[in-house]
């Protein structure tokens, strides 16, 4: 498969489960801590500053939004989550809402889980690996704010979180920076790679 990264829509923000588009393109899932730099991530990917909405306060993917890349595929971005200044009610919503979304196996091609390069991951980033490989779909963790990072922490942070993820051998962990566009080439290979296993 080729996809013209750069042939990029936004297609709409799903605030409820009938708001999901069910026109079989695959899709490949965003998730991750709410200031860990997912529409960053997204933006890079697709060469584009603003994109994806990148807010200054975290939070600000309150919806699940939609990107249709080439009329190929759609990238999917989850709100953010381990927000603490949103009320408990709205955090539920959300968290209803990508139970819904989760709830349909065959809606998920590829999973992206963005987590912190410089941290151990958090309970919540664990308990979203856990949702993924529950899914029984390919997933792949990006360690973002890999220019945060000296050289010599890269190796030693990459283990610290497999480890804590307890991230099977099978699923790849690409050091990501948003900011200066490492590991970018890798990422977009994995996605074609499995986009083409799925086809």
């Amino acid at each position: 498969m080729t996809v013209n990264w750069n042939l990029a829509e936004f297609v709409r923000s799903a605030a409820k489960p009938a708001d999901f588009p069910r026109d079989g393109l695959p899709q490949v899932v965003f998730a991750g801590r709410s200031n860990v730099g997912k529409s960053s991530v997204i933006n890079r990917l697709l060469n584009r500053k603003n994109f994806a909405r990148v807010g200054s306060a975290p939070g600000k993917t309150t919806h699940i939004n939609y990107f249709c890349i080439d009329k190929k595929l759609y990238l999917v971005d989850l709100p953010g989550y381990g927000y603490a200044r949103v009320s408990k009610q709205e955090r539920d919503r959300w968290g209803r809402l990508i139970e819904a979304w989760f709830a349909d196996s065959n809606r998920m091609a590829l999973g992206m889980l963005v987590v912190d390069a410089r941290h151990r991951p958090t309970a919540d980033d664990c308990t979203m690996a856990q949702v993924f490989l529950s899914a029984g779909k390919p997933f792949i963790v990006v360690a973002n704010k890999l220019d945060k990072l000296k050289k010599s922490e890269i190796e030693s942070n990459s283990q610290l979180i497999r480890r804590t993820l307890t991230l099977p051998d099978t699923v790849p962990l690409i050091p990501f920076s948003a900011e200066k566009g490492d590991g970018k080439a890798e990422l977009l290979g994995q996605i074609l790679n499995h986009l083409e296993v799925c086809a």
